[in-house]
């Protein structure tokens, strides 16, 4: 179980993130979600220790999360990835291995077959040897999840996963999602897409600074949690949009 207590983030003086607390049992497919800037991202990243926590203490089996990395799957925003870097989508997916293999061992032929594995579970094995940047977006997401397949993770943490994806690309993340979730994985992704995807999830979090609403989606897409989240008055064309792309 994935326990969040009391994690609060401020950047010199500014609050990033008021106290959050919440858990996620195994199995779970948990959608985070706010307006920009609401602190979706920045909660993912005090989670890993990326940015430092200003209170709070996170634990993963009953262990410091921040003690047992390895465990933990993280793809960030696509805007935080270099795709200049010369590296091709085979060795994209092969520095999930790196952290059992050392840097200076060769693969071992069980790894080479997890990449493999990997990148033909998302259809990308014809193009392992294309240069990671000279792929469309969606096929750079999918090479990203891929690499978290290859980590064979307990724990995957998801920043914006569907932003600039096709059709395809979402029809196999969510496959795979339901996959990891099948067998006991736990998976956290922050999303601002709106769509027919949030039903699929197990629980939403609400966020807005603060943790506005926790639960399924029907509880928390109501008009008054929407309200205080995005700040909109109630029968705004705003929340007519999003309960029509989410109900119907």
């Amino acid at each position: 179980m994935l326990e969040v207590r009391e994690l609060a983030v401020n950047y010199r003086g500014v609050c990033g993130l008021n106290p959050v607390s919440f858990r996620v049992e195994p199995g779970q497919l948990v959608g985070i979600i706010g307006p920009n800037g609401a602190g979706k991202s920045t909660l993912l990243k005090a989670l890993l220790g990326l940015v430092p926590a200003s209170s709070g203490v996170v634990y993963y089996c009953t262990c410091p999360l921040c003690q047992q990395l390895g465990r933990v799957a993280y793809i960030p925003q696509k805007s935080q990835i270099d795709w200049d870097y010369p590296i091709t989508v085979w060795n994209v997916v092969m520095m999930a291995r790196t952290r059992q293999l050392g840097w200076l061992r060769s693969p071992s032929q069980r790894t080479k077959e997890i990449v493999k594995a990997a990148l033909e579970r998302v259809e990308m094995l014809n193009l392992r040897h294309r240069r990671i940047g000279e792929l469309s977006g969606g096929q750079q997401q999918r090479v990203f999840l891929a690499r978290s397949l290859a980590q064979q993770a307990d724990l995957f943490l998801f920043d914006e996963p569907f932003t600039g994806v096709d059709k395809k690309t979402e029809a196999i993340m969510l496959e795979v999602f339901e996959e990891l979730r099948s067998l006991g994985k736990i998976l956290l992704l922050s999303t601002h897409e709106w769509g027919q995807s949030l039903s699929q999830l197990d629980r939403l979090l609400l966020l807005n600074q603060s943790l506005i609403a926790d639960g399924s989606p029907q509880q928390v897409m109501t008009p008054k949690n929407l309200h205080q989240a995005y700040g909109t008055p109630l029968g705004n064309p705003l929340h007519q949009d999003l309960e029509t792309s989410f109900f119907c």
